[in-house]
């Protein structure tokens, strides 16, 4: 082993670590990655930056304009309200609908753009149909990415390994050509959450109803007596919440409730104050503000929370949200959107303690309560998902016709035109603007851009590996480990280890990572690159081990109320199914010899 070879060895172990220890962001330790090896001396300053100016990363941001002017024009709401209207109240056939819906619409559209579309709307679905959410959300996110892998667009993988064969002079896919193993792959793992996997989902009650039983034990009331130091104070001079950590939830005053009462409110003597906070915190402000806490409750929780002017509801982070790592008093929550919140749901476990100093994390379902006229303005923000059918601005449905027209002529450039696929998604994008079906800041605002410099950083690694060699010594080791059991287990082999790889990192990360590996141990066996990508891009693409492997399923964790081995007991006998498969049928679409 050359010092070249250990040394990329080296990167690619730290940033493995680095991904599965989540103490930085993706795209900070891509960008580390990009550094090391240019500073290092591996790869050029050309090569270190050549990822940038990618035509896979080109085609990634391209893919995200576009879906956002399928979204904003209505076509992925009309097309997932459509087809899950047919499926009625049974559990099963729901199931089928949606992930058929997700599937089809990740063909076309971003994995967690088409997972979030839809996630709403499956919540209204659960409710009318009185099914568990949790029955419903893993095979949801589960179908965002088996949907993905049906053609070149539908997962950044697809478009990063066609993109490296084509650096290296091979033959590279077309853009249906994932489609025939792709819908096979899907159509099993419809049948098998149908059959068998919605039996292994646990049946968890609503963050609402866990989080309000649980909340009786922390709301409170208490009475302003004239001789309190309160009287005469607004509520944010009274430092309730900062210095005794007690939100204020409603003011009763002259048998009139004022919900959500403003910070400026001046807090009047016999004021009832329904709080939330713990006895320690309710002991505290009795000594130090000289205020009554009522031994029976005069109002009933429920009815104060929600009634015709205030909802409980709730809402987790957006894919773009730009609050992840900071605290609720950090981003001035309340302030900016007009909700108090009453708990937050994560890996299962409902917090309802010192909310304001809790650090979100992505995945993070917020139960809230407030005006319900200011929710529709909350989901309009991008910053959270309202998980409940809200009334937002109109869609530009006279832009619909086009927005199809222009996804239809995408598609005739790549397919019939002869087009790159870069360029012809760039033409799809820029028409997307020039048409009205989007504005250019939303536009903008619709590319993921975590994903784009993960990507655009992690491409050099690509590149040292296979300019050092590493990638090639890799290859060889794999192939004396399984040559002996013949091509079919190195094939099996490499889809194994790219489904566990992508856990830790991310499956674009992965593609990176092992496409090289895979394109040398085929030409070392005199076999056909494309098999061997093609195994393991569906690896990486389809691993449901756990929920950190792809954001649509951290996406569905808060609300779905899942743990973090909920993933693993339905996915592993599906990643078993999909390696089953893809031993069995990748040779006879894409025989290996």
């Amino acid at each position: 082993m050359t010092f070249e070879i250990g040394f990329v060895l080296a990167v690619i172990l730290a940033a493995v670590i680095l991904f599965a220890t989540e103490k930085l962001r993706v795209d900070i330790i891509a960008l580390l990655v990009l550094l090391t090896l240019a500073l290092s001396g591996i790869v050029s300053p050309t090569e270190a930056f050549s990822g940038f100016s990618s035509p896979a990363v080109i085609t990634v941001w391209a893919v995200y304009i576009v879906s956002a002017g399928l979204f904003k024009t209505g076509v992925a709401d009309i097309l997932g309200q459509k087809i899950i209207k047919i499926a009625g109240k049974s559990e099963p056939r729901l199931v089928a609908a949606i992930m058929l819906t997700c599937g089809i619409m990740s063909a076309f559209m971003n994995n967690i753009g088409a997972t979030a579309v839809l996630l709403p709307a499956v919540v209204g679905i659960s409710r009318q149909a009185k099914i568990p959410l949790s029955r419903l959300l893993i095979p949801l996110s589960f179908s965002s990415l088996m949907g993905g892998n049906m053609t070149l667009i539908g997962t950044p993988p697809n478009v990063l390994a066609s993109s490296m064969l084509t650096q290296r002079g091979l033959p590279t896919f077309s853009f249906f050509d994932f489609t025939p193993l792709g819908a096979i792959i899907f159509a099993a793992g419809i049948l098998y959450m149908v059959l068998i996997g919605r039996h292994l989902l646990p049946k968890n009650e609503s963050l609402e109803k866990a989080s309000l039983s649980r909340l009786r034990e922390y709301i409170s009331e208490i009475r302003i007596p004239a001789e309190s130091s309160l009287v005469g104070k607004t509520l944010n001079q009274s430092q309730l919440g900062a210095q005794y950590d007690l939100s204020v939830l409603s003011i009763l005053r002259r048998d009139k409730v004022k919900v959500l009462p403003l910070p400026d409110i001046l807090i009047r003597a016999e004021d009832l104050l329904t709080v939330e906070g713990t006895v320690e915190q309710l002991l505290k402000a009795k000594e130090q503000l000289g205020v009554q806490i009522e031994s029976e409750r005069k109002l009933n929780i429920v009815d104060v929370l929600d009634n015709e002017d205030n909802h409980i509801f709730e809402a987790t982070l957006s894919p773009r949200a730009p609050f992840v790592g900071k605290t609720l008093r950090e981003i001035l929550f309340r302030d900016r959107y007009g909700f108090t919140t009453l708990a937050i749901w994560r890996q299962g476990e409902v917090i309802t303690e010192r909310l304001r100093d809790v650090r979100l994390k992505f995945g993070d379902t917020l139960l809230l309560q407030g005006s319900r006229r200011r929710i529709g303005a909350m989901q309009k923000s991008g910053d959270f998902l309202v998980l409940e059918p809200v009334t937002l601005e109109e869609r530009r449905k006279d832009k619909i016709f086009l927005a199809i027209g222009i996804s239809a002529l995408v598609l005739g450039l790549v397919t019939v035109g002869g087009f790159n696929i870069a360029t012809a998604m760039l033409i799809g994008a820029v028409s997307m603007v020039l048409t009205g079906c989007l504005n250019m800041d939303e536009a903008y605002q619709s590319i993921e851009w975590r994903s784009v410099f993960l990507i655009a950083g992690m491409l050099p690694l690509g590149i040292a590996m296979e300019t050092t060699g590493t990638a090639r010594f890799l290859a060889e080791n794999i192939v004396s480990l399984l040559g002996g059991f013949g091509p079919l287990a190195i094939l099996a082999g490499l889809t194994l280890f790219a489904g566990l790889v992508t856990e830790p990192m991310s499956n674009a990360a992965a593609t990176v990572l092992i496409v090289p590996i895979a394109i040398d141990i085929a030409l070392g066996l005199g076999a056909s690159p494309q098999a061997f990508v093609m195994a393991t891009i569906i690896g990486a693409s389809t691993s449901f081990l756990t929920p950190v492997g792809h954001q649509a399923n951290v996406l569905v964790m808060g609300p779905g109320g899942y743990r973090f081995f909920d993933y693993t007991r339905v996915g592993f006998w599906l990643n078993l199914l999909i390696l089953g498969l893809v031993v069995l049928l990748l040779p006879l679409f894409w025989p290996l010899f």
